[in-house]
């Protein structure tokens, strides 16, 4: 039995059927990105449940091994590059499927479920959303990067080879490189996924014309 982790819950209307599961960033809670739901502008009669779950409390090593909400351990860092607990990026993977599995039992079909994330969240969108079995409507991930491509291409799902995949990052990001976002991208276009790609003058944050795009892109796959 696979413990539910603690979330916070919006619904924009009644009886939800879509969802969506946004996951923070290291050292972050759930609450992060509630105030941006207003803003997203989405439809009065879209019904979207938004999930905002709050990561494990585990020790970080890269910060002097200090226990914070994390999806996993980083070792070390570098530029371009990231050594990561492998272990326990699957550990939070199956926890978060379990997020899917509940909104499935609760009458949301994948198809209509977007996996998205900020920084380390946004490293776990693509690991979640790439792997899961079914298709799912989207996969957003922002200031982020893959944390493992080889453990990613082993495991990839082809049901969610054409999922529609919203990427954004700062190009004066000094936590995760504008580098790393594009290898990302990089990877993604060669292995022909469908990406949506943007850049804009911050740093590791949203802006507004970010949260502005993102809205307007949820519209479209949140069909």
């Amino acid at each position: 039995m696979i413990d539910i982790l603690p979330s916070i819950e919006i619904e924009t209307a009644a009886q939800p059927t879509h969802a969506v599961i946004w996951l923070h960033g290291l050292g972050a809670s759930g609450d992060d990105f509630v105030p941006i739901v207003p803003e997203l502008n989405l439809p009065k009669d879209l019904a979207v449940r938004f999930i905002f779950p709050h990561a494990p409390q585990i020790p970080v090593t890269i910060n002097a091994g200090y226990v914070m909400p994390a999806w996993y351990d980083i070792l070390s860092l570098a530029k371009d590059a990231r050594q990561v607990d492998l272990v326990g990026i699957e550990q939070s993977r199956v926890q978060i499927n379990a997020l899917i599995e509940r909104e499935k039992a609760r009458g949301i079909p994948a198809d209509q479920i977007v996996i998205a994330g900020f920084s380390q969240g946004g490293a776990m969108a693509y690991s979640v959303g790439l792997t899961y079995p079914e298709r799912l409507a989207g996969v957003m991930a922002l200031s982020a990067y893959i944390p493992s491509v080889e453990g990613l291409a082993s495991q990839r799902s082809l049901a969610n080879q054409s999922t529609p995949i919203f990427v954004a990052h700062g190009t004066q990001d000094p936590v995760v490189g504008l580098a790393l976002g594009q290898q990302a991208v990089d990877w993604l276009q060669q292995e022909a996924y469908s990406v949506d790609w943007h850049t804009y003058p911050m740093q590791h944050q949203v802006c507004l014309e970010q949260i502005e795009q993102i809205g307007v892109w949820l519209r479209q796959v949140l069909r």
